[in-house]
């Protein structure tokens, strides 16, 4: 039987080890070739990481339509590339999922 995305907490904490910062310079030629999708601050990344991997249509489909989730514009392209940002990144392949960091409040 197939784990339910979320409880495959083995998946989980992998994703999350390999979970880390990226300037969008280094995110550019994967952009290019259309691999890069965009991740909400609303919603956990590695939450999302996990149900692309198990392929959890429903939810996916369900944040693409609020969209939390969308392969990255061009305008943020530009926009990111602009302002030099750094990104969060997690890898599901043949996806770089990113998510701009939170900001914090002074």
């Amino acid at each position: 039987m197939k784990t339910k995305p979320e409880n495959d907490t083995e998946l989980h904490d992998k994703i999350n080890r390999e979970t880390g910062r990226i300037q969008w310079s280094d995110l550019e030629r994967h952009f290019a070739q259309g691999n890069v999708i965009y991740v909400s601050e609303e919603l956990d990344l590695i939450d999302v990481a996990v149900r692309v991997s198990h392929d959890d249509k429903e939810n996916i489909a369900r944040w693409m339509n609020e969209g939390k989730v969308a392969k990255v514009s061009d305008l943020q392209a530009q926009t990111w590339a602009a302002g030099e940002i750094a990104l969060w990144a997690a890898v599901v392949h043949p996806f770089i999922l990113v998510q701009p960091e939170k900001k914090q409040l002074h």
